[in-house]
């Protein structure tokens, strides 16, 4: 990293296609999706309700890639976390083109399974993609829904 530099992107959203897949002659792919995060406020002049989409290209690398493929399908929520890359072409009549992508580094699925459009189980874990090993780690339900504890077990806790 530069000295005092960061690129680091956080996002919530709901997936707006299937995960689009590209595979690599070396045994490496990629996986494209758009993401769209939603903005709602009420205007002050007006008083009406305002809501804004914006879309984010997503981008995942290798076994990441392929775990969304599986289990993330269009409309499902999804947190994003990976830095921010543009990229620079030439299309086909010479002219220069940009995109810019969200790089992701890792992601958890918010979607319960049960409500999610997939065909498969989906799970509710945590994947880094520097990390393969974790991909198929899902957290125990108590992660994910932290128990409401009585004070009686409170008192029990070691620290």
């Amino acid at each position: 990293m530069a000295s005092g530099t960061l690129n680091k992107v956080m996002l919530i959203g709901h997936t707006g296609d299937e995960v689009k897949m590209h595979y690599f002659e070396g045994g490496g792919c990629i996986g494209r999706f758009p993401l769209a995060t939603n903005e709602d406020y009420v205007n002050k002049t007006t008083g009406e309700r305002v809501s804004n989409t914006e879309w984010h290209n997503i981008v995942v690398r290798n076994k990441a890639a392929e775990v969304c493929e599986k289990y993330l399908s269009k409309g499902d929520k999804v947190y994003i976390e990976g830095r921010i890359r543009t990229r620079k072409w030439t299309d086909d009549k010479g002219m220069d083109r940009y995109s810019t992508e969200v790089q992701c580094l890792e992601f958890t699925f918010l979607t319960p399974k049960e409500q999610s459009q997939g065909a498969g189980a989906q799970p509710q874990g945590q994947m880094n993609s520097a990390r393969p090993q974790q991909a198929h780690q899902a957290p125990s339900s108590a992660a994910v829904n932290p128990p409401q504890m009585d004070e009686e077990e409170e008192d029990d806790l070691p620290f």
